[in-house]
């Protein structure tokens, strides 16, 4: 009974303070700069949840080219930047990953 207690009081915790930020605070209030450093979290955060499904496999970084999802990725990349799509450049990378799956398990 005292985990679930403690789950929530951290969870109403961390409600509150993501709240008040939100609630109380006025964002024109904020230093510019601040404000233009604020556009990065959201790109930073993705980067952070993508970048160690691509770069590890089994446990361990591996950065060869028998790494399906790292090459993937690198064609998502540039799919991004000459598409300026996401749905076409997800798409791209999950087909490139299926393929290089598909040739990497028939060839090798």
């Amino acid at each position: 009974m005292s985990t679930w207690i403690a789950i929530a009081g951290v969870s109403l915790s961390t409600f509150l303070l993501r709240a008040s930020f939100v609630v109380f605070v006025d964002p024109h209030r904020f230093p510019h700069w601040f404000r233009q450093a604020l556009k990065f979290v959201p790109p930073s955060v993705l980067a952070a949840i993508v970048a160690p499904g691509l770069l590890m496999a089994d446990g361990r970084l591996d950065l060869s080219v028998a790494n399906p999802r790292l090459l993937a990725g690198l064609v998502a990349i540039v799919a991004t930047v000459h598409v300026r799509n996401a749905v076409a450049a997800i798409a791209t990378g999950m087909a490139t990953l299926w393929a290089l799956q598909w040739a990497l398990a028939r060839f090798a």
